[in-house]
């Protein structure tokens, strides 16, 4: 990693995984602050700055999913979880919670450092490589490429996670043609990621949650029967 190191919080109740996280992020670069859980994690949030919270989903008290979406509602905040189970409906819930990756226990810590720094260049924060500055508008609506903002036709900032940003970035830099899941992945979360299909299909939806007029009858994101997504409006950069 090149500095400045990324600050990192560890919400996680079991002190041997909390203890074995914190001590090999640091041997790697990284800040890191450790908490037990959610009203900790609130109180350090709040008298600190982190980069990226990885988030355990069983904790006492309030559980990760309802923590990684009260950290959603108002901040873009990079959000790893960490689940106990490995199966696609974990995945998919803690997805549509708004986390931007997720690692099922038991787990390799160099893997969790390598999402780490995958989310983190995605989100272009701490280190790593920003895009080229870039604004793409579209039907009123603005993407600041370079903040990673998007502001609705009122001027509105929408909050995003960093994984719906880049897939709708994806999607608007290749508007009117038909782009399957398979290329969205390698456009977005990359193999390297362990990212499936199915996230996909999450990400669009949420992100037609917060653009399209109606939801249920999408007209900026269509799906393609067999084929994928295809982005409609027409898009313009500057």
């Amino acid at each position: 990693m090149t500095s400045p190191a990324p600050n990192i919080l560890v919400v996680e109740d079991d002190r041997e995984t909390r203890t074995l996280i914190a001590k090999y992020l640091r041997a790697n670069d990284c800040r890191v602050a450790t908490v037990q859980n959610g009203r900790e994690m609130e109180r350090w949030l709040g008298d600190h700055r982190a980069d990226l919270v990885v988030l355990d989903v069983m904790l006492p008290g309030e559980d990760g999913l309802s923590l990684c979406r009260k950290i959603r509602t108002s901040s873009q905040l990079p959000i790893i979880m960490l689940t106990a189970r490995g199966d696609d409906i974990d995945r998919i819930v803690g997805l549509e919670m708004g986390a931007d990756d997720y690692l099922p226990k038991p787990f390799n810590p160099r893997e969790l450092l390598a999402r780490i720094r995958s989310v983190l260049r995605r989100h272009a924060v701490s280190f790593g490589t920003a895009p080229a500055a870039a604004t793409l508008s579209f039907l009123g609506w603005t993407m600041d490429c370079r903040r990673r903002e998007l502001r609705n036709p009122e001027g509105a900032l929408v909050v995003m996670t960093s994984a719906e940003f880049d897939l709708l970035q994806a999607l608007c830099e290749r508007a009117g043609r038909v782009l399957s899941r398979e290329a969205l992945l390698d456009l977005t979360h990359g193999r390297s990621a362990g990212a499936f299909e199915r996230s996909i299909d999450v990400l669009v939806s949420r992100i037609r949650r917060k653009i399209e007029p109606d939801p249920h009858e999408a007209t900026l994101i269509k799906t393609v029967r067999s084929g994928g997504y295809l982005f409609t409006p027409e898009v313009t950069a500057s």
